[in-house]
């Protein structure tokens, strides 16, 4: 359980990250990790809507655990599909304040190879 400096430094970083790639034109591919699950977004933040979205509980996956690297490279697989199906080629990565590793980066890493840019 994280303490309440852990949970404000979290925020801060979460936020500075995305100040820095907010409002330069792309649309911005936003990851949240929970304890059981990944979530993926493709979200337009000029216009202020979501794109495109893709979890580890989707059905159409059909994952029994949602919690290990291999359902991250199934969520990145279908994010991507998903954003080229509504015209999305090029995004900027926002990984929500967590560390690029383990299941953050395999969900980037499909996504990457699955055709997205960024």
């Amino acid at each position: 359980m994280p303490t309440p400096a852990q949970k404000l430094a979290r925020r801060q970083t979460r936020n500075r990250v995305r100040l820095k790639k907010f409002n330069n034109g792309r649309p911005r591919l936003s990851v949240h990790r929970s304890g059981e699950h990944i979530y993926a977004q493709i979200i337009d933040d000029l216009q202020g809507i979501t794109l495109a979205s893709a979890s580890s509980q989707d059905k159409e996956l059909g994952l029994k655990t949602g919690g290990n690297i291999a359902a991250a490279s199934e969520v990145g697989k279908l994010i991507s599909a998903r954003a080229q199906k509504v015209g999305v080629k090029e995004v900027v990565f926002d990984r929500g304040g967590r560390v690029y590793h383990g299941r953050v980066k395999a969900l980037a890493e499909a996504a990457r190879e699955a055709g997205l840019t960024f």
